[in-house]
């Protein structure tokens, strides 16, 4: 597979990473209000109180406008594998097209249809069988996000698969071994992320009513149902966080110590409650990591995080480099030197299998190619370079893990406050201000999540089986870098429309009459 070069391989990192940020502006405010839409349905067809029909309506209205412009950003982001990651799309089209294939047959279809009979259901369907429409719509969204997440967390984790010599191909071994641990982890935390994002969105708007003094009685049914929401949805969002870190500290123990800034393993490992990265770190000086830092004041708490066992060995940049130490599951590590060299002794056993294939001497392709059984995982590190092109970028991974932790605890505390304050929150002001603002801290928190995902899991576009420079198509670095600005204007139009309608429809307010 031919490596590019490095310009190539940046810009078409950076178009991707463009797409899927802005589509991520419109997935979690669709499953977050998608829900709360549903909770008060829900309490209308139960108590028949008009007034809940209109705050279905009004939210409704701008889950819809949401949604169309999600839905136009992601068929984009998933056109890209095709022509920006061919080579990715060529060595694991048959297994990540399975999950992208069921989404699409299955989920989409689903909450398409449905979407319909939503909104223009109201006077052709009962009251209960609007309902179930509404429900169904969000359910078929909440799926639709399951296999899109399942195909990423493969990315992260690619369990269910191997190399065939054969073909030169990934190839899915157990369908049920793709959905793995790391899929429903990923699945779980980020959409009760997102009922997070869309209860902090629902609780700012509303609070926005509240200091105008409009629509008093609808802006207070909606704060109630965004604060018990959001509440139940951020300690979700929490419990899910530490399993995914579990996740991460056993499968991808990199992105942990780039998460962490921790570049020497320890025992007893504390958790950096934050910190300021040394710009001048790097994995081979003896440089500190931190210019300065706050540690959680519990003793090894990373560790019991990463294996509930606070005197546990947690590995750091140079020693998952450097190898030697004993692994979560009983193994010792590998240095990326001893990777490398099985890297490329399984990659010129591939050459000499397809030579002998070709030949039709299949006994000694199969010979050739049994007798690198145990070097075939490693097949990716024969394309990378250097130990330092395994490691990530530590201060962005650091600072996005950190920032997405700190504003995590902001919603709690913010959550809280407004159930406690209850009916007194039309006359608290500075509640209201500063729910006002939580809701682009919200989208913040969400998009750092996933740089920490994304970013974290660099050189890989698989995780230790393909890495980014054997992935990207073959174009000229100009097209790519034409493409991405034509996208980025593009996306920036659409966000501005969006912003503008949903602003223009949120003015105008709930019809109650």
């Amino acid at each position: 597979m031919e490596l590019l070069n490095a310009s190539l391989v940046e810009w078409s990192r950076a178009q991707f990473a463009m797409t899927a940020a802005y589509h991520w502006l419109f997935v979690p405010l669709t499953l977050g209000l998608g829900l709360i839409v549903c909770i008060m349905e829900s309490i209308y067809v139960k108590s028949g109180d008009e007034k809940w029909k209109h705050a279905t309506k009004f939210w409704m209205t701008v889950f819809g406008i949401n949604f169309a412009i999600g839905v136009a950003t992601g068929l984009i982001l998933e056109f890209e594998f095709g022509t920006n990651w061919s080579n990715y799309s060529w060595l694991v089209g048959d297994i990540f097209g399975a999950p992208l294939a069921i989404e699409g047959i299955l989920a989409f279809f689903l909450e398409a249809t449905f979407l319909s009979l939503m909104f223009f259901g109201w006077k052709k369907l009962s009251k209960g069988g609007h309902l179930a429409a509404t429900w169904l719509c969000v359910i078929g969204a909440t799926i639709s996000a399951f296999w899109i997440l399942t195909a990423n967390a493969w990315m992260q984790y690619p369990a269910g698969s191997h190399l065939v010599a054969a073909s030169q191909r990934m190839e899915m071994t157990n369908f049920w071994d793709v959905l793995s641990p790391v899929a429903f982890n990923k699945f779980f935390h980020a959409v009760v992320s997102s009922w997070v994002l869309g209860a902090t969105f629902v609780l700012g708007v509303s609070c926005w009513f509240l200091l105008k003094k409009r629509n008093v009685a609808f802006a207070l049914k909606s704060v109630k149902i965004a604060s018990i929401v959001g509440l139940v949805a951020i300690v979700l969002t929490i419990l899910t966080g530490h399993s995914s870190a579990r996740e991460v500290a056993a499968k991808q123990p990199m992105k942990l110590a780039a998460m962490e800034g921790l570049y020497d393993g320890t025992t007893n490992a504390k958790l950096v409650a934050f910190g300021i990265i040394n710009p001048s770190k790097t994995y081979d000086n003896k440089e500190n990591p931190f210019i300065f830092k706050i540690d959680v004041p519990i003793p090894g708490f990373l560790s019991w995080i990463a294996t509930y066992d606070s005197k546990s060995f947690i590995p750091g940049v140079n020693d998952i480099l450097n190898g030697g130490y004993t692994q979560f599951d009983g193994t010792q590590a590998l240095s990326f030197a001893e990777k490398q060299a099985r890297g490329i002794a399984a990659n010129s056993a591939l050459k000499q299998f397809s030579i002998f294939y070709n030949q039709k001497d299949t006994v000694s392709a199969n010979a050739v190619w049994a007798e690198q059984a145990e070097n075939t995982k490693y097949f990716g590190y024969s394309h990378i370079d250097k130990a330092a092109d395994m490691i990530p970028n530590v201060p962005l991974v650091f600072y996005s893990f950190h920032i997405m932790v700190l504003l995590g605890g902001l919603f709690l505390l913010l959550f809280i406050v407004a159930l406690i304050m209850k009916g007194k929150i039309e006359k608290a002001k500075w509640l209201q201000i500063i729910a006002l603002i939580c809701i682009p801290l919200a989208y913040l928190c969400s998009q750092m999540g996933w740089v920490v995902t994304e970013v974290g899991r660099y050189p890989w576009a698989i995780n230790e089986v393909l890495p980014l420079n054997a992935a990207v198509s073959k174009l000229a670095t100009g097209s790519v870098q034409l493409t991405f600005f034509l996208f980025l204007v593009l996306f920036t139009a659409l966000l501005i429309a969006e912003v503008t309608i949903m602003v223009k429809q949120i003015r105008k307010g709930p019809q109650e009459n």
